[in-house]
């Protein structure tokens, strides 16, 4: 293993980001030693998660007075991005966990609130997805929210559940009896829950993004809350957090490419040096990786600097401030993605470029980093954000107005 760059990488590092890389890096180090077999295997990586858990990882973004770590955005998102050069299968599996912690963080006061940091503090764990089965919309949504009595039922069928096998909680968007959006948590642990591992992806396979089933699931009051409530930042937080885990890979394809030529024995006779680490040209493909986990950092740190000053805003009670950071966020975000998507492509394939046949054996599982990119990258539609983009730059209009203006497509998955 190569030593990992400094959680702050491109300032002084604080000693917040000192105690944090100390507490959680070595648990990282530890998942990596087994990322490989359990690529090959598509075994589940319990234990490993169990890890994290025995680690308080889950109270990293939990403010101090309520027993965390009190990271900010952008030290949460250099870690994730720490722990998907380990295995970014894991790393995607805290997606809707660190999701969900922070509408807690942005939630008023209440006793309900206060029961979930207990929650977090006892390691219980949040998974679950939004996204509808049977190709169904949010425009369309199908899964139902129903009152009985003191208690609520949840009816509907939902895939893309990442993280829902790991989980003591799942995160389910539905309809209420008016018609508004309701999130509840939903416990995993009882007969109205089926979860399936039937997630067909050539990439990130054990993240467990099958499908979940809800057949009068029983939820209670505190675990339901109206989607409007849901933090403002929540499309440019999942954003962020799949950044996070692209950056991570961008930083396993070096580790792994500079390795591999540090091993390579011969070299082709069109070489410029007969030893392949001293080849200047190979010398360059891995200079050209390095580029691109440079500019994946620093693509994910601006995003999620960007999210810190939202929160900020937000925080302070000024609602136009707010408004105009996550403008400013849409935009970083979006510029972020369109930078780290192009990387991590690049260097997952280009690698190869620096490295012999032997490359491709299935025994160093070299392919794993290109398919768990590409997985990953074709969550969110990429192909329209410089679109967006320009449009904003040029003409104005705010990121989500031009998608209410060039028209809305289907559900993101």
């Amino acid at each position: 293993m190569n030593a990992p760059i400094s959680l702050s990488y491109l300032r002084p590092a604080t000693a917040r980001e000192e105690d944090l890389l100390k507490r959680f890096q070595p648990v990282f180090d530890r998942i990596a030693e087994g990322n490989i077999e359990r690529e090959r295997n598509r075994t589940f990586p319990y234990e490993q998660v169990q890890w994290l858990k025995d680690a308080d990882f889950a109270l990293v973004r939990v403010p101090e007075e309520f027993g965390g770590w009190g990271a900010s955005l952008e030290q949460t998102f250099y870690l994730l991005a720490l722990l998907a050069e380990a295995d970014p299968n894991v790393a995607h599996v805290w997606r809707n966990h660190l999701a969900f912690i922070e509408d807690r963080l942005n939630a008023r006061p209440s006793s309900a609130n206060e029961r979930w940091f207990q929650r977090f503090r006892d390691r219980e764990f949040v998974g679950g997805g939004w996204t509808e089965a049977n190709n169904g919309t949010y425009a369309n949504i199908q899964t139902t929210v129903t009152r009985q009595d003191d208690h609520y039922k949840v009816t509907g069928a939902k895939f893309y559940a990442t993280g829902s096998l790991y989980a003591d909680w799942l995160d389910v968007i539905g309809k209420g009896e008016d018609g508004s959006l309701i999130t509840t948590l939903v416990s995993r642990h009882q007969p109205g829950v089926v979860l399936a591992d039937d997630w067909p992806g050539f990439g990130q396979r054990t993240t467990a993004s099958g499908s979940a089933t809800y057949k009068d699931a029983l939820a209670h009051e505190g675990d339901i809350f109206p989607a409007s409530e849901r933090v403002v930042y929540q499309g440019h937080f999942y954003q962020t957090a799949l950044l996070a885990v692209l950056t991570g890979i961008t930083r396993a394809i070096l580790r792994d490419g500079i390795a591999a030529l540090k091993s390579r024995g011969r070299n082709y006779p069109q070489g410029l040096n007969p030893v392949p680490a001293l080849d200047p040209q190979l010398l360059q493909v891995i200079g050209e990786i390095s580029v691109r986990v440079f500019s994946a950092e620093a693509a994910l740190r601006k995003a999620a600097g960007s999210l810190d000053l939202i929160a900020a805003a937000h925080a302070a009670g000024d609602t136009a401030l707010r408004g105009a950071r996550a403008v400013d966020g849409e935009v970083a975000v979006s510029q972020a993605q369109l930078t780290i998507i192009d990387g991590v492509l690049y260097a997952a394939t280009h690698v190869f470029d620096a490295l012999g046949a032997s490359a491709t054996s299935e025994e160093t599982a070299l392919d794993r980093h290109w398919r768990n990119a590409r997985t990953l990258a074709s969550h969110n539609p990429v192909a329209y954000k410089a679109r967006i983009l320009g449009d904003y730059l040029v003409n104005g209009n705010s990121p989500q107005s031009s998608i209410e203006r060039f028209g809305r497509g289907g559900q993101g998955n």
